[in-house]
């Protein structure tokens, strides 16, 4: 049976004349952190101080003496060098590599001694490709398109500069006789309860194994097949009864089932020589494109079940990779869930997951949209480039497959997009670009390797050149036009058939910033958060969505509070047309879920992994059943919008009243409603329920089951809001945690507390809610070292003011 030496100690770190630690799996900058070599690149303006390290080579090596395996064949196997490196032991050179998104194995039989890894520089990598192909246009000034590595490694508009080098997965010998599984790709589809697994595998033979008879076994859900293998190909199929469907998180439940592979020597199979185990689910999944009287379409269909998604982007946790834990994974794929996310989009920028990823999505029931690693770039098509390409495809659709979560491979991100409008064609001059890859290459990798599962060739993209690639009616659409130059109001002036990807920025949580600028005096425009706001022009935007909206802050935490309020307005208004114009429009992504480090930008869970009043807005959003008032429709008419995404219907008590500032009811109303399940009812507002227009007193509450949404028909600043009363009381609650009880003397808008400015370790159970006067509402605070004074807990809190 094969044996494997794993080989992730011993090693060191060779700089300046020494020999450092190093830990593998890791990185040149976690090794020199670790070795207080360099300051922490996340804090203060320290990043430019090390960025000498991604300008040198590096070198990491360890003795590996000899391991006296009895077997034939020794195997020097790397899950991921990042990025270009040489490879010897003994001084015999194994080989070198150029991609760290793929595995590399050499032969290593009878040698021994010391393993080197020589690592070239990134930047000297891509300046040697581009010298060889010829100068290409991307959206950054980084030459991150002439190297396989990942592209926000190079900076972003969210993200450092640190494209550094290191074995950033596990390293390991593996030895072994006669052969081996070197590929094992289970095509799982289902029909009904019946379960089928049509297994391709492929082997690999020493010397002595060529030509022998092998015996191929598999199990899956009580079903078993076996075949002999006289060459080094075979298929299995196994035809599983009764099986339970896997399905995405709120449409049922997630089984899964262990495929048990093994390969054992002779026609007997009494041997046994290798063996693998997936953990798979049973679940069909297309894409309906198909065109209808509004243009063509782009939904998911799951077990037969057409989906509104609810989605979120995903971006690297980390800049430094090898930092992300498999706990650390499961809690932010769990921060998702816990947002009603139910698809998450690995974002083509950043690098393709490692498996406790995709093992946390299996298990949370978290649809996985999987991107090929290209990203807002003309991408060379010739060598050395794309036998790369290639290699890395097939090695991730074949490691990836098995995971039922995983619904829809995609080939780039923004790249078709870039090519017509953004002066890419021009500049090409006919040079190559990427098309051959995203319309030709990969989509034949993917129907050759993993048929069962759709492939898009890019987000955005409308199906084909007849269109333009970010047409709203036709396929994917980005929707970055608003946070770029407008009002998030304009969210409301299309329905796309599929939003991709639209947000807005804030800064992170305060104490996200207390720790992340230590010793600086906040402000908007302070060294430390600027250095931290990486977009274009990224303040100018935020307080120009801010004071479209309210009255100049007069202080850093006003100024805080606004910003995060605006990031949760501007995607709701999103959200909450679009859910209202299902089945037309077929989902939404928001950008973005996570950040890869302290910074300020679209993400919902900011760098620390505090939850911004984004989050929580999310979960709002996302909720199966959602209450909207849509002020202004497609046509200019008010609407109301039950959203019923539930499997029963959502029969309730819909309360209309429109207030005046001071709280007096003006005119109201009662219905009883249904909505149907999986469906929208939209009812007009009735007229003498509408604000005056341009009314600076007037407001519209809608209520239902808990839920409300509220319409002021003038931009906030415009609004005569009284100046907010309210009482306050704290009261223990069992478990270390605190009730924050506020009641509203007068209208309260966007009440939000900020348990980490009470204490870091902090968090509360709700975001960003409105009281009318007289109405109550319970705020649960958990992590806190010691219960706050009301004093203490009313300078947490905000609201909306009065200009």
């Amino acid at each position: 049976m094969k044996d494997t030496t794993p080989l992730d100690q011993g090693w060191s770190l060779h700089h300046e004349g020494q020999r450092l630690p190093a830990a593998v799996p890791g990185c040149v900058h976690t090794d020199l952190l670790a070795a207080g070599l360099i300051p922490d690149p996340y804090l203060g303006t320290n990043e430019p101080e090390v960025a000498w390290v991604d300008r040198r080579d590096w070198t990491y090596t360890r003795e590996l003496p000899a391991h006296g395996s009895r077997h034939e064949r020794t195997d020097l196997v790397f899950d991921g060098l990042d990025t270009v490196a040489t490879v010897t032991l003994g001084g015999t050179r194994l080989g070198s590599t150029r991609n760290m998104h793929r595995r590399h194995r050499f032969d290593a039989t009878g040698l021994a001694g010391e393993l080197k890894v020589e690592f070239t520089s990134a930047y000297a990598e891509a300046e040697r490709v581009r010298a060889l192909v010829g100068e290409r246009p991307n959206s950054y000034p980084e030459p991150f398109q002439y190297v396989r590595k990942t592209a926000s490694s190079f900076g972003w508009d969210w993200g450092p500069t640190l494209p550094g080098a290191g074995i950033w997965k596990p390293a390991r010998l593996e030895h072994w006789s006669t052969a081996r599984l070197a590929e094992v790709r289970p095509l799982v589809t289902v029909d009904g309860a019946a379960g089928r697994v049509e297994l391709h595998v492929t082997v690999e033979r020493t010397a002595s194994g060529a030509g022998r008879p092998l015996t191929l076994r598999a199990s899956v859900a009580g079903a078993r097949a076996e075949a002999v293998l006289d060459g080094d190909t075979g298929v299995l199929v196994l035809e599983a009864a009764d099986v339970a469907l896997w399905w995405p998180r709120g449409y049922g439940g997630q089984a899964r089932y262990d495929l048990d592979v093994t390969l054992a020597d002779g026609a007997d199979g009494t041997d046994p020589l290798d063996a693998r185990q997936h953990r798979i689910g049973f679940r069909t999944v297309e894409l309906d494109t198909s065109a209808d009287g509004h243009g063509s379409g782009f939904t998911l269909v799951v077990n037969g079940e057409r989906l509104f998604v609810r989605g979120a982007n995903w971006i690297p946790d980390d800049t430094l990779v090898t930092r992300v834990t498999p706990a650390r994974y499961r809690h932010r794929l769990q921060q998702a869930a816990d947002a009603n996310v139910d698809l998450i989009r690995v974002w083509g920028g950043g690098i393709y997951e490692q498996e406790p990823f995709y093992d946390a999505c299996d298990e949370l029931g978290l649809l996985v949209w999987q991107d090929f690693a290209f990203a807002c770039a003309a991408y060379p098509e010739e060598q050395p480039l794309r036998g790369e390409v290639e290699a890395e495809a097939r090695d991730n659709v074949v490691r990836l497959m098995p995971h039922p979560s995983l619904v829809l491979w995609n080939g780039n991100n923004e790249n078709l997009w870039g090519f017509r409008d953004w002066g890419w064609e021009r500049e090409l001059a006919g040079d190559s670009w990427g098309e051959g890859y995203y319309l030709g290459l990969l989509p034949r990798i993917v129907a050759e390797l993993d048929p069962t599962r759709p492939y898009t060739a890019g987000s955005p993209w409308s199906g084909s050149w007849d269109h333009h690639p970010n047409d709203v009616d036709h396929g994917t659409h980005h929707s970055w036009e608003v946070w770029n130059r407008q009002d998030f109001a304009e969210y409301r002036a299309g329905v796309p058939r599929f939003v991709a990807e639209f947000g807005w920025q804030a800064p992170p949580a305060h104490a996200t910033l207390r720790r992340a600028l230590p010793g600086e005096e906040l402000a908007a425009d302070s060294p430390g958060l600027l250095h931290h706001q990486k977009a274009a022009d990224g303040n100018g935007k935020l307080n120009r969505g801010v004071e479209r909206h309210f009255a100049p802050p007069a202080d850093f935490d006003r100024w805080h509070y606004l910003t995060q309020l605006v990031q949760a307005r501007a995607v709701a208004t999103g959200v909450e047309h679009w859910r209202a114009h299902w089945p037309h429009c077929a989902g939404t992504v928001v950008w973005q879920l996570n950040d890869c480090w302290p910074v300020s930008s679209w993400a919902a869970v900011d760098g620390d992994g505090r939850r911004k009043p984004l989050w929580y807005e999310l979960r709002r959003l996302y909720a199966d059943r959602l209450l909207t008032l849509q002020p202004a429709d497609r046509d200019g008419a008010p609407r109301i919008a039950l959203v019923n995404q539930s499997a029963e219907p959502w029969t309730t008590a819909l309360r209309l009243r429109r207030l005046d500032a001071d709280g007096r009811v003006l005119a109201e109303t009662a219905v009883e409603l249904t909505a149907p399940a999986r469906a929208v009812h939209r009812l007009p507002v009735p007229a003498e329920l509408l604000p005056a227009a341009g009314s600076d007193r007037e407001y519209l509450v809608a209520d239902a089951d808990g839920l409300r949404a509220v319409h002021v028909p003038v931009p906030d600043k415009a609004f005569g809001y009284p100046h907010p009363e309210y009482e306050l009381a704290v009261r223990a609650a069992g478990d270390g945690a605190v009730d924050v009880v506020v009641t509203a003397r007068t209208l309260v808008r966007d009440l939000l507390l900020q348990a980490d400015r009470i204490d870091p370790a902090a968090a509360a159970d709700r975001g960003l809610t409105t009281l009318l006067p007289g109405e109550r509402t319970t705020i649960r605070v958990h992590g806190l070292t010691a219960a706050p004074t009301a004093a203490r807990v009313r300078q947490a809190l905000f609201c909306v003011e009065p200009a």
